[in-house]
């Protein structure tokens, strides 16, 4: 009697099988890590803007501090964005007529508000609290990056609750002195205290860091 199957068939069939696993293996593979994925999460991406602001030029230009536009950083949960007259302090004087800054100036006359796009965010059932971070000595860019070097803002980390649960389980590293919390570009030196001192100095730890005891204090 003749074989029903070929030995092509044990070929045919092996490579079917490895074909099946591996699509299923690819799926559960996307099904992870597409969501975590920088594209999903928009890292990187550059919001547009009613007025296309650079930091890099305001900031690493012309050296304004981050406080004179988000003035109530120190104070509140909210960094805060700046009303026209803030932008107007400057742009009163120069630039008067740039095409560009048009919409500023509209605002200011129309008594309106600029309507800027949010680039940072996290989920509506996050608290998340900016003054006491900055007075525990988390620097700006350590959760929003490089802000000064950006010629158009963008989302520079993902701000996912891995990446919050890996600071809060171990925070020394993301500590610097008070007076380098809004320098970007900073880097500990010989005159650095230690994270283990720094940690003490600001009264961090002695109960779950997971706990998220940092914004509980």
């Amino acid at each position: 009697m003749a074989a029903v199957f070929t030995p092509r068939a044990n070929v045919i069939v092996t490579v079917v099988m490895l074909g099946i696993v591996g699509a299923v293996a690819g799926v559960c593979l996307w099904w992870f890590a597409w969501p975590r994925s920088d594209y999903v999460r928009h890292v990187g991406w550059i919001i547009q803007q009613p007025v296309p602001f650079s930091h890099q030029h305001h900031v690493a230009g012309l050296g304004i501090d981050c406080r004179f536009c988000h003035s109530s950083v120190e104070r509140s949960a909210q960094a805060s964005l700046p009303p026209t007259f803030t932008c107007m302090t400057c742009h009163s004087q120069i630039w008067t007529n740039a095409a560009l800054l048009a919409p500023v100036r509209d605002s200011l006359t129309e008594n309106r508000p600029i309507v800027w796009a949010r680039v940072t965010d996290v989920p509506d059932y996050v608290y998340f609290n900016h003054s006491i971070h900055v007075s525990k000595g988390v620097g700006c860019e350590s959760c929003h990056g490089d802000v000064a070097g950006m010629p158009l803002t963008y989302k520079a980390k993902t701000l996912t609750m891995q990446f919050c649960l890996d600071c809060h389980r171990n925070p020394g590293p993301n500590l610097r002195p008070l007076a380098n919390v809004y320098d970007m570009g900073w880097h500990p030196d010989h005159a650095t205290p230690p994270p283990t001192e720094l940690m003490r100095a600001y009264h961090i730890g002695g109960r779950n860091l997971t706990e998220c005891s940092i914004c509980h204090r």
